[in-house]
């Protein structure tokens, strides 16, 4: 976890003419857009929190690592021009080692209102991949080493990664060729059923379908990650039963400390780690709040990671923030539907907790200020330098090589 990146200043599609080749938009600062928030340290703790970053590897299990229009209702304007920019010089801040990118996912429509089209993925997969192939500061990750690589030579290593699978419709040929444009991690559901099974906004949970089963079955065979963190919970346990390598929860919560769909149960919680698999906290807007936290904070956050993290062991958690650079609340506003806001709080049309909306995520605004705030709250709160190593990326790495080669 290099805290001196070795970045030159490149700046998404540089390499072509603004509004001749692309429309460019105004976009939102990666670095300002709102006064950074650090947890406070005594000389001591910050000096340690320095050595904890030379020393050990940080992954995020799950990220969004584009930079949105300054004005976030440009976004669906953005979107449809398809080239949505990297935040470099904000990613050149952060303490990241590796970032499993998620691209646009559930707001990914570019033809269709929807989303989720295997054209429109392939689109935006592709033309991101373009931008990363002209900069040399972002490692295209092909393999575990590239991390230690990306650690070792102050840089990133970019893991590309698909939410959910309904682009697969019914043919698992799809599988490999996404494993082949570099997708080393997917999900199986993004809320909503698909072929493979139920998501988390289903009134009922069918369960995975034997399409599902000759998914998992394929992905477990090419060596190629499976999330779970929007499926519904009969079909979660279900995949990790039929897994035959561990499955991760990358961004999610404990459920037991707030009651919303997109938070998991106790039992999927135990049974992911049981599998071997890992669980990341999530730290968009309005989602790891607690009775304790009801405004989303950082301490909320972390009270979500110590409840799993005692629940199922040191082992088995880490930290998937699911964050952006820009504004967030204001994103989730305009594509309520596509990112099942409303459904998350509901159970049979009841919403099933009350809180205030902030308007950003105290601590937890960014993944620059996301990676930074994990370490110094874990090193304020007493942990070992040995758990922090497994928290903040060594868990992953025992995950991504057993399930990768």
């Amino acid at each position: 976890m290099g805290l001196k990146k070795d970045y030159s200043g490149y700046k998404s599609y540089q390499y072509l003419e603004e509004n001749k080749d692309y429309r460019a938009f105004d976009l939102a600062d990666e670095v300002n857009r709102i006064e950074e928030y650090l947890v406070p340290l005594t000389p001591e703790e910050e000096k340690r929190v320095e050595e904890i970053a030379a020393n050990n590897i940080m992954i995020s299990l799950h990220d969004h690592l584009g930079v949105f229009p300054a004005d976030i209702r440009e976004t669906f304007a953005y979107v449809k021009e398809g080239r949505m920019s990297t935040a470099f010089e904000g990613l050149s801040l952060s303490y990241w080692d590796a970032v499993f990118e998620n691209f646009m996912d559930g707001i990914c429509t570019i033809e269709s209102k929807n989303g989720w089209k295997w054209r429109d993925v392939l689109y935006d997969l592709g033309m991101r991949l373009s931008d990363l192939a002209h900069q040399d500061f972002i490692i295209r990750c092909e393999r575990v080493e590239d991390i230690f690589r990306a650690h070792k030579e102050n840089r990133i290593a970019l893991i590309p990664t698909i939410e959910g699978a309904a682009m697969l419709e019914n043919e698992v040929d799809r599988v490999d060729i996404l494993y082949g444009f570099g997708v080393w991690v997917m999900g199986i559901t993004y809320s909503e059923a698909n072929a493979l099974g139920s998501g988390l906004k289903e009134k009922n949970d069918g369960g995975l379908t034997y399409f599902g089963h000759k998914v998992v079955e394929r992905m477990n065979k090419i060596g190629m990650l499976i999330d779970c963190s929007h499926v519904g919970d009969k079909t979660s346990m279900d995949v990790i039963k039929a897994s035959s390598k561990p499955v991760i929860l990358s961004h999610t919560g404990a459920r037991g400390l707030w009651n919303i769909n997109r938070l998991k149960p106790d039992e999927v919680l135990q049974a992911c780690a049981e599998k071997g698999g890992l669980i990341g906290i999530e730290a968009a807007p309005h989602t790891t709040l607690t009775r304790k936290n009801p405004d989303h904070n950082l301490e909320s956050y972390m009270e979500h990671f110590e409840y799993i993290k005692d629940l199922v062991g040191i082992d088995h958690v880490s930290f998937g923030p699911d964050v952006l650079y820009g504004d967030h609340v204001g994103l989730h506003h305009a594509y309520s539907s596509n990112l099942s806001i409303k459904e998350a709080y509901q159970k049979d049309g009841i919403q099933t907790e009350e809180y205030d909306e902030v308007e950003y995520v105290k601590g937890l605004e960014n993944p620059t200020e996301v990676s930074k705030n994990i370490v110094r709250w874990l090193v304020k709160h007493g942990y070992s330098d040995q758990d922090i190593a497994k928290a903040i990326g060594g868990n992953a790495l025992r995950v991504l090589k057993e399930v990768w080669f």
